[in-house]
């Protein structure tokens, strides 16, 4: 029997691919746009102060974005909260052990960095050990409603696949549905932002061009972004899971089908062989 990794490779070499055009041909133009109007509005700020000169505005332009890449937010004046009270770290350890990493925000001093660095060398594990054994609990739950639901005379696949339909519906209303509204009342985005937020987030995927309690012109409560940092590790989870149970069954349908072809090969190498006459055999002396 051969083995389907090639065709796996090459599914996901191909969804590559696929996702690299689609971004360019959604993304490009838009950021062709942006960048253009970027340099006009530059060209208006020099025309309306005739002050200053080109590389002057380049370089308070350098000041913002080192400023931005330091995790302080150019928005607002002094005022603003820091980005390193005990909320705000508590939420930056959570990103760093779940690997999410937004980006928006890293330790600036040598002692963080080195700190951050085995912080995460055996925090990460043992946030994957947290997660398996939380995963465990939950998978003891579902055997739990399982039993609870399954009566004599059901079929078992009708009463798997309603467990399974029960543990996606709660999980995604849980996680998925009902956060995207909080974040939107709280946050002033709208509700496909939040719910791009939140997918992101729970994927560990971790863009960092949306995160919670960034920004300096709301009031947020001490334990907002400590509340978020939970959330953030019962839904990775939950959604670690759900990736889990779609990778199980895409590896065994891609086995089964791959299976299913060498068998229709191999038959049909068996009607051939039957379906010819057998040809007479020649000597041929030495």
């Amino acid at each position: 029997q051969i083995s389907w990794t090639p065709l796996l490779l090459l599914g996901y070499l191909f969804y590559l691919l696929l996702g690299a055009m689609v971004f360019q041909l959604l993304e490009k133009q838009a950021e062709t746009h942006f960048r253009d109007q970027f340099q006009l509005e530059k060209l208006k700020f020099l025309q309306n102060y005739t002050c200053l000169d080109r590389q002057a505005l380049e370089q308070f332009v350098q000041v913002l974005m080192e400023a931005w890449e330091k995790g302080v937010n150019p928005e607002g004046n002094s005022t603003n909260p820091s980005n390193w009270d005990f909320s705000n770290s508590f939420f930056f350890a959570g990103t760093v052990v779940t690997t999410i990493g937004y980006g928006n925000l890293s330790p600036s001093t040598l002692a963080g960095q080195i700190f951050c660095v085995f912080y995460a060398l055996f925090g990460v594990p043992l946030n994957l050990a947290f997660l398996n054994q939380l995963g465990k609990a939950l998978n003891t739950h579902l055997l739990t409603l399982e039993r609870w639901v399954q009566k004599p005379g059901r079929a078992q696949v009708q009463c798997q696949f309603t467990i399974l339909a029960i543990f996606l519906t709660t999980g995604t209303l849980l996680f998925l549905v009902f956060p995207p509204l909080v974040f939107s009342y709280v946050e002033g985005w709208s509700y496909g932002e939040g719910f791009y937020f939140t997918f992101i987030t729970l994927s560990t995927i971790g863009f960092g061009d949306y995160v919670v309690g960034t920004n300096p012109n709301k009031h947020y409560i001490p334990v907002y972004r400590s509340l978020a940092a939970i959330w953030i590790v019962l839904g990775l989870a939950w959604l670690a899971l759900v990736f889990n149970v779609g990778a199980d069954l895409m590896e065994r349908y891609l086995q089964l089908k791959w299976h299913k072809s060498d068998l229709s090969l191999a038959e049909a190498d068996t009607t051939k062989l039957e379906d010819e006459p057998e040809q007479p055999r020649i000597h041929i002396p030495s």
